[in-house]
């Protein structure tokens, strides 16, 4: 009896722990990177689970199949064709009856998917993330599975299903890194749970976590979870959906619940929670300031499922032509980068921590925003921005201009599923519909789809060429200024020119005069063959037309811009090396002269600091050397300093540009000093003449979590030719021998030369240093490199990587693992970020010598309409009625042919000539300081009887394309033509 007892104790205890195991919680997600094999080629039968695969290349995603070729080969020119990946994982018996779903951020280009020999489906985007249920054909009793992936990255894939190819499968932008590229993961869950951000084949939403109620000055917001959770139980379930929120310290600041909720079996069910949360540290430009947010389904009480979102929460606003980020305006300037992101010799696949390293220093260049071109970025980079405090503009799929058909339909599939993929991530502010225009019904489409999936997320959807679409919420233009009081306007790309890091200027060596180079398809290409001096001046020139017209400087303002690109791209180049220079950082994410240019700028939300001061190039020159020396400084004068005696205070121009002409150059140390217009003094810095080289020094940028035994994680690794004292060599270009020992895979880096040394183990330093990528293996241990060159001391460096927990292919440690948030901006200033400068004054009504009726054209706030007279020389005039009296102290004009036309005009006020002279050609506006007249009317009108064109031929995009010049109209080219396509009048505040 006493034994009968015991058994049914313990028979009662078996059933309570397999309850308990049942009701906690069931969830686990594993990185599935690890333990990949790699075949380049088409493999018969290599979807099959028995295939013999052991003379396969080991790998570890992400990994592109012909990354060798990253840099070394244009664009064009990158490999393509069939490659398998497979991988062999075990799962415990303890996941049987268990959800388990894979989940790839994406590959490129269409991959056929088998598991154990059973085909699960086909993606062929080549951009956006996807996932597979796989419960059914997976096994959970210990045997092994094999996973089994056909890759083809044609350019011309066609999709199965219409016959049609990707738009954005294009040989300008899109580099074609093929294969499994980006990261994969495998999640395992009970069958009630919370789906996955997946709709590509799983139809799924996932969780969306968003803020609303914002009052910011208390730091308060009401916090909102919602879960898309299913019930694949067999029997209905009574669900208690609770939230907790952690800080980025891991203490728990709020708890809430909803109400309990009834799932139905195969019921799809939202649930939802919210609670205000009082002492929130938002999200903010350079303060990726994040939470977890852990979501749970309970059951009597018990977890069933548990979730947690890395999210953060900012207010955006978009209205008055500008960018509100936690109720402060803040003017947009950044980057169009190319997605694609890439390094040489690896592409786009690099570890977490090297995403973070280069978003980062767009960052630390004082940019806020970048533009990811064409495509939407992978998810790392997403992540990554976040936790940098990086605003992104995140793609769909395009090329150039609107489609119809399959083609559309195509783009609208990728932006609902990128929406669905990243509406938790805060750095995302602008949702982009096209890379140029898009007809109103298509923006509305786009817009249907951002208001169905993430109505609450506070995102502007938008794209270029949206000036006259009252559906878009933003817009901008490409390489000119446009202005708006309504949504914010933003120029898609201002700078486009490109320039080897290699070259300083035409007196150092390797001596380039600035243009110098080969023609581009038969064509000038001086503006693709530029000197680091010229870049960085060029940067200056092109930003200061845009802050110009920046928040401030009345009712229509400029929301900034972004410069095309932040790093040198294996992508379409004009110039005479085979990938894309127009980086303000090279490839291997060393400044060019343009960063620090930028850094000067850019330090402000509108207006930047008065401090920021930079000397553009070097003080190592040949005796004789006479050349200009600029200096980029937001101070009101700037002094030159050489040896300590003053050269006196330079020539400022373009807003920021101080030049001093014909300094010749002396041994030492040559200062520049910025000053207030008082006097008083703001900042200053400093170039040094360095010695003869006579050593080299290695310095590590590694993975901050340390370097990983994952079989992907690199070291990034710098060296520099050094003179007795240590300073770096400015002008050096000796060739620098590698050797590297250990448990480690050469990468190395790029130069100017045969197939631009990528993977050579001899490469020379440009301007005096380089860097070169170590990758690891998945064996733990030393590495050592070591640097030598002729005469020069040679350097070396270890180092010791750290060994990564793998089981059965299945590892919980992430790429992403230990990385954290960048707060170094700290959270959003208090105040207004810029002065009212000018306050325009309002036009009630306007005549003119013609077309009197479209005189309200030149003053609509629409740049795509103008008024224009009709070419005679006696109509050339338009007359503005004022709202009130005013004295008038500017006019600014955008004239028809902005870049090319010079108007001589008179601006009279009240008939008083209160300015007589040239317009000048631009990027969009013109603006006039008048004699200070009182006035109700404003007349505006030729004084010579023709328009006379400047030099300067209008400029061509890639596709052919003449650059925009204004408005077309009729007599354009007659001598007395005038035309304006807006007019703004301003007074003193």
């Amino acid at each position: 009896m006493k034994t009968t007892r015991t058994l049914f104790i313990l028979i009662q205890l078996v059933i309570s722990t397999i309850a308990v195991a049942q009701t906690s919680p069931l969830r686990v997600t594993y990185n599935f990177n690890p333990g990949w094999k790699l075949y380049v080629g088409d493999a018969n039968g290599a979807d099959a689970a028995a295939f013999d695969d052991s003379s396969w290349k080991n790998i570890t995603l992400p990994h592109a199949w012909n990354e060798d070729d990253a840099f070394k080969k244009s664009i064009e020119d990158l490999p393509t064709g069939i490659s398998w990946y497979r991988k062999h994982f075990t799962l415990p018996v303890k996941d049987q009856e268990k959800k388990i779903f894979l989940e790839f951020e994406g590959v490129r280009q269409a991959g056929e998917f088998y598991l154990n020999g059973k085909f699960l489906g086909r993606h062929e985007n080549g951009v956006m993330a996807f996932g597979f249920d796989i419960s059914d054909f997976v096994h959970t009793d210990g045997q092994e599975n094999v996973l089994a992936v056909r890759i083809d990255n044609a350019w011309d894939y066609k999709e199965k299903a219409t016959n049609s190819v990707y738009q954005w499968s294009d040989k300008n932008f899109n580099a074609n890194y093929g294969g499994i590229a980006k990261n994969v993961r495998l999640h395992i869950t009970g069958k009630l749970y919370q789906t996955l951000p997946l709709y590509s084949f799983l139809k799924t939403t996932g969780v969306y976590i968003y803020a609303k109620d914002f009052k910011i000055p208390a730091k308060t917001a009401t916090i909102v979870a919602e879960s898309e959770i299913k019930n694949e139980n067999k029997a209905a379930k009574r669900v208690q959906y609770e939230v907790e929120i952690k800080d980025l310290t891991g203490k728990t600041i709020k708890s809430f619940s909803g109400e309990p909720q009834n799932i139905n079996p195969g019921e799809t069910k939202n649930i939802t929670a919210s609670s205000v949360v009082t002492n929130l540290n938002f999200w903010s430009w350079g303060y990726g300031y994040l939470y977890s947010v852990t979501t749970r389904l309970k059951i009597d009480g018990q977890i069933a499922d548990e979730l947690t979102t890395k999210t953060g929460f900012r207010k955006a606003e978009f209205k008055n032509g500008m960018v509100y980020l936690n109720d402060r305006v803040l003017m947009m300037k950044g980057y169009a980068q190319r997605t694609s992101n890439e390094w040489p010799a690896i592409g786009l696949s690099v570890p977490a921590w090297l995403s973070d390293y280069s978003n980062k220093l767009m960052v630390e260049s004082n940019a806020n925003l970048v533009r990811w071109m064409h495509i939407t970025p992978w998810k790392q980079d997403i992540e990554s921005c976040d936790r940098v405090g990086l605003i992104q503009s995140m793609q769909a799929g395009d090329a150039e201009k609107d489609v119809e058909g399959v083609r559309w339909e195509q783009r609208k599939q990728v932006m609902r599923d990128a929406i669905i993929y990243n509406r938790n991530n805060p750095s995302i502010l602008f949702y982009e519909s096209g890379n140029e225009s898009i007809s109103a019904a298509h923006m509305q489409e786009m817009k249907d789809i951002r208001n169905q999936y993430d109505p609450n997320g506070m995102r502007a959807i938008g794209s270029r060429e949206m000036l006259d679409i009252k559906e878009a919420e933003y817009g901008g233009e490409m390489l000119y200024v446009n202005k708006s009081a309504t949504k914010p306007l933003w120029s898609m790309e201002y700078s486009r020119d490109e320039a080897l890091r290699k070259y300083w200027d035409e007196f150092s060596p390797p001596f380039h005069k600035n243009g110098a180079g080969p023609l581009y398809k038969g064509a000038d290409a001086s503006d693709y063959n530029r000197n680091q001096d010229s870049q960085a001046i060029e940067d200056v020139i092109r930003w200061n037309e845009y802050y110009t017209e920046r928040p401030g400087t009345g009712t229509r303002v400029s929301s900034g811009g972004v410069n095309i690109i932040f790093s040198d791209s294996n992508t379409h180049h004009r110039g005479e090396e085979s990938y894309r220079r127009s980086g303000e950082v090279d490839a291997m994410r060393i400044p060019k002269d343009g960063y620090y240019a930028h850094q000067v700028m850019w330090d402000g939300w509108v207006e930047p600091k008065k401090t920021g001061i930079h000397l553009i190039g070097h003080w190592n020159y040949a005796r004789g050397t006479k050349k200009n020396v600029y200096v980029v400084s937001t101070g009101d004068k700037v002094e030159l300093l050489l040896n300590n005696k003053s050269l006196g205070y330079g020539k400022k121009s373009n807003g920021f540009l101080f030049t001093f002409t014909g300094i010749t150059w002396q041994s030492g140390t040559l200062k520049a000093v910025s000053y207030t217009s008082a006097g008083k003094k703001l900042a200053e810095t400093t170039l040094k003449t360095a010695g003869k080289p006579a050593a080299l020094r290695l310095t590590a940028i590694k993975n901050p979590a340390g370097f990983k035994a994952d079989g992907a994680d690199v070291a990034l690794v710098q060296v520099e030719v050094v003179d007795a004292a240590g300073n770096r060599c400015p002008t050096a270009l000796n060739p620098v021998k590698f050797d590297l020992t250990g448990p480690a895979e050469w990468r190395g880096g790029i130069a100017q030369g045969p197939d631009n040394y990528i993977l050579a183990t001899e490469l020379p330093v440009e301007c005096g240093v380089n860097r070169v990528l170590v990758r690891s293996t998945t064996t733990a241990g030393k590495i050592n490199l070591s640097a030598s060159s002729a005469g020069l001391k040679a350097a070396d460096i270890s180092f010791q990587t750290l060994p990564v927990s793998v089981n059965a292919g299945l590892s919980t440690e992430f790429p992403s693992t230990g990385l954290k948030s960048n707060l170094e901006r700290g959270a959003t200033p208090a105040g207004s970020s810029y002065t009212v400068s000018r306050k325009a004054v309002k036009v009630t009504g306007a005549t003119a010598g013609a077309n009197a009726g479209d005189a309200v054209l030149s003053y609509d706030d629409n740049e795509l309409s103008d008024w224009h007279n009709d070419g005679k020389f006696s109509t050339a005039w338009i007359k503005y009625d004022l709202e009130k009296p005013a004295t008038v102290s500017e006019v600014s004009l955008k004239l028809n042919g902005f870049r090319t036309k010079i108007y001589p005009i008179q601006i009279l006020v009240d008939d008083k000539v209160v300015f007589s002279g040239k317009s000048v050609p631009g990027l969009g506006y013109f603006t006039v300081k008048c004699k200070p007249v009182k006035g109700k009317t404003l007349t505006i009108k030729l004084v010579e009887q023709e328009v006379k064109k400047d030099n300067v031929e209008i400029g061509t995009e890639v596709n052919g394309k003449k650059l925009d010049d204004g408005v077309t109209f009729q007599n354009s080219n007659a001598k007395g033509a005038l035309s304006i396509i807006e007019a703004e009048i301003y007074e003193k505040p």
